[in-house]
């Protein structure tokens, strides 16, 4: 995920402030945000959440945070070409970082992908993809954000939803509340996962009760693999390559929506980066993703997979290439 700075303008806060001042309810009256804490709280007693954990994660101080609604609605001025992308998330350092990283923790990784099939480099890729190897992982404290999101209205059911996720979460004591610190958009720890799904995919790999992934790198590096492995990664398959397209390549061939097997693609005149033919595989099927008339790829199906954990080709392709690069 890209790091940018922000410059917060007084005039951003006044307007956040009204915001806050002026929640709108379902039917039209304008409601608190006391108000709504406290119908949140009586929603999380109903869910099983202990009354300790109610009062000390959904407790008197919280106030929405008015940077939290401004990255919400930041519109971002221009777009970063995928060269720029990867320029930004690919640079020498992360590379040597992360094979730093991958002999320092070569046993953890390695059994995490015998586990689930998924080879170390692609959770080290996420991993240095996500949090730069676990060095920054976020400073907002995730109850207060979601509550924040959730009472703001504009996707309110789905971080009410990430918020009470949250709440069971701490109900379970994998973190405590104060410990509990994440993205501005409430995604946590060193693998970035949404409380839900934390609760769906998230492994205690060391067997200490608590399935941590924000400190313990057994649990960090499972939870990634089991996540990948619950999408359907394949053991054994590429994520994609890059490729060659011929002159005039029809553009309606390129994209996810079109997936054709690999002597399919042979018979169009789509070749290996080096110009050889590609490799024959029975049943495999793939797509073409083209960024410029210089830059192509064929992904395959765990370029999918990935993009479940993040709906962008740009994302996708800089795990995949990220990956290639620790395997060397």
């Amino acid at each position: 995920m890209s790091s940018f700075r922000y410059f917060v303008t007084l005039a951003a806060f006044v307007i956040c402030a009204a915001v806050w001042s002026f929640p709108v309810s379902a039917t039209g009256g304008q409601r608190d945000f006391g108000t709504w804490l406290e119908e949140l709280r009586q929603e999380a007693r109903q869910k099983g959440i202990s009354e300790r954990i109610v009062r000390e994660a959904l407790h008197d101080g919280i106030r929405p945070l008015p940077r939290v609604l401004e990255l919400d609605r930041r519109q971002p001025e221009g777009t970063l070409s995928f060269a720029q992308y990867k320029n930004n998330m690919l640079g020498t350092r992360r590379v040597q970082m992360g094979r730093l990283m991958m002999h320092r923790h070569a046993a953890e990784l390695q059994e995490a992908g015998n586990a689930y099939g998924v080879p170390p480099a692609v959770i080290a890729a996420l991993w240095g993809m996500e949090t730069n190897y676990g060095g920054y992982t976020g400073g907002f404290n995730v109850i207060e954000a979601l509550a924040t999101l959730a009472y703001d209205g504009r996707r309110g059911a789905f971080f009410r939803g990430e918020l009470l996720a949250a709440l069971q979460i701490l109900e379970e004591g994998h973190i405590k509340p104060s410990e509990m610190k994440g993205s501005w958009a409430g995604a946590m720890g060193q693998s970035q996962f949404m409380p839900t799904s934390f609760l769906n995919y998230a492994v205690d790999a060391d067997g200490d009760g608590r399935r941590d992934i924000w400190g313990t790198h057994r649990d960090v590096f499972a939870s990634a693999a089991n996540y990948l492995a619950q999408h359907g990664w394949r053991s054994g398959e590429r994520w994609g390559r890059r490729v060659q397209l011929p002159q005039n390549f029809p553009e309606s061939l390129t994209g996810l929506d079109t997936e054709k097997t690999l002597a399919e693609w042979q018979a169009l005149g789509v070749r290996r980066e080096d110009g050889a033919n590609l490799p024959q595989v029975e049943g495999m099927t793939g797509s073409v993703i083209k960024f410029t008339d210089n830059e192509a790829y064929l992904v395959y199906n765990n370029f999918r997979v990935i993009m479940r954990w993040n709906r962008s080709t740009y994302f996708a392709t800089a795990v995949g290439l990220l990956s290639d690069q620790l395997s060397y």
